[in-house]
C-alpha cells in the first residue's frame, strides 16, 4: 500500500482494452510545470485524505503547480469546482467523479476548454462520454472483479450451511457502487446456499454504515454474512453488530473493499474475514500517466491497475503501510 504500489502495478490491457488515440482530445505540451486541477469529491474519509494527500505528495517532483478542491459530498459542488478550475486556465484534469452521470458536464466542459482529463478511481457513464474521446483515459481499479473476488473468498470460506447475506452499498449512482454490487452478487449468486435478504446504501461512510446496519439488524436479525462496499462501512456495520450482541468473525462474516488500516486491524482482531485492496495512492500514477500523454504516446482508454487481497495470512505484514 505504499505510494508507488499503482506506479509498479499499473498494467496496460494492450490485448483487452483499445488503445487511446489522440485525435479529438485536447494536446499537451512538454515543458517543466503545469498548473494542475485536483477535483475531489470529499474528505470525510481516510481514502479520500490519502488520495488528496498522495496528489500534494507529488505535485513538486512531476512540476505541478496543484489546485485541490474538495466538493464535501456535493456533486453540484464538484462541477462547480471543475469549472473554476477552468476559469484559472489549468493544463490538466484529474477528476474523481463523486457519481457516474451529474460530472458528464464537467468532463465536456474541460474537454471545450482544450484541458486533457483523466478520470481517477473513478468513472463516469460510458454512454455519454468516452475514454479517448471526451477524455483521456480512466485510472483505476476494476470494480466488478473487486466485488467477485470478495464473493469467491465468501463461498470459499463461510462455514455455515445457509449464508444470509446483508450488503452495505456505497454511493447511489456511483461507479464504485453500482460495479462492486454487480461482481459481488452475480458471483455469490451462483451458489445456493446464499441468499441477499437486504441491500442498501451507506454512502461509503462509517457513521451511516452503522446506522443502516442497526436498522437492517431489526428486519433481519438471521443474517451471518455482511458485504460492505467499502471498509469505512463495514467497520461501522462492525460497531452495530457488537451493540447488538452479536459477534463479528464467530456468529456473523464481515467481508469489505479497501485496505484500510482499521480494516486490517479487524481481520487481526478476528473481527472481518477480507477486505481487496483499492488503494488511493493514485499521485505518482497520475504523473506518469500525464507525461506519457504529454509525450505523445497512446494512452490506454482504461489504465488499470492490480489490487491485493487481505486475510488473516497477510494482513499483519501490511498493515505498517496501510493509511
Amino acid at each position: 500500500m505504499k505510494r508507488t504500489l499503482l506506479l509498479a502495478t499499473a498494467i496496460a490491457f494492450g490485448a483487452v482494452t483499445s488503445i487511446a488515440s489522440a485525435a479529438g482530445l485536447p494536446p499537451l505540451e512538454q515543458k517543466d510545470r503545469y498548473k494542475v486541477g485536483f477535483a475531489q469529491m470529499e474528505s470525510n474519509n481516510p481514502w479520500r485524505i490519502a488520495e488528496t494527500k498522495s496528489f500534494h505528495d507529488t505535485a513538486e517532483s512531476c512540476g505541478w503547480d496543484l489546485i485541490a478542491t474538495d466538493a464535501a459530498g456535493s456533486a453540484a459542488k464538484q462541477v462547480a469546482d471543475v469549472d473554476s478550475m477552468i476559469a484559472q486556465g489549468i493544463d490538466v484534469l484529474f477528476l474523481p467523479p463523486r457519481e457516474e452521470k451529474p460530472l458528464i458536464p464537467a468532463v465536456k466542459k474541460a474537454k471545450a476548454a482544450g484541458i486533457p482529463t483523466f478520470l481517477v478511481d473513478r468513472s463516469v457513464d460510458p454512454n455519454a462520454a468516452k475514454p479517448g474521446e471526451d477524455f483521456v483515459a480512466f485510472l483505476g481499479s476494476d470494480f466488478i472483479d473487486q466485488g467477485r473476488r470478495v464473493a469467491e473468498w465468501t463461498i470459499a470460506n463461510f462455514k455455515g450451511d445457509k449464508g444470509i447475506i446483508v450488503e452495505l452499498e456505497g454511493t447511489t449512482g456511483s461507479s464504485p457502487a453500482n460495479d462492486r454490487k454487480k461482481g459481488f452478487d452475480d458471483r455469490i449468486l451462483e451458489d445456493d446456499r446464499f441468499e441477499i435478504v437486504a441491500s442498501q446504501s451507506g454512502d461509503f461512510a462509517r457513521d451511516l454504515g452503522r446506522q443502516v446496519m442497526e436498522t437492517l439488524l431489526q428486519a433481519h436479525p438471521d443474517v451471518n454474512i455482511v458485504y460492505a462496499h467499502n471498509d469505512e462501512m463495514a467497520i461501522g456495520a462492525i460497531q452495530a453488530l457488537e451493540l447488538a450482541g452479536r459477534k463479528p468473525g464467530e456468529d456473523v462474516l464481515v467481508v469489505s473493499i479497501d485496505g484500510t488500516r482499521d480494516a486490517l486491524q479487524a481481520i487481526i482482531d478476528g473481527k472481518m474475514g477480507v477486505t481487496v485492496e483499492s488503494s488511493p495512492f493514485f499521485g505518482p500514477l497520475a504523473c506518469e500517466t500525464m507525461k506519457r500523454y504529454a509525450a505523445g504516446e497512446s494512452i490506454e482508454h482504461w489504465v488499470q491497475v492490480k489490487d491485493r487481497i487481505f486475510t488473516t495470512d497477510n494482513a499483519a505484514a501490511n498493515i505498517d503501510e496501510a493509511y
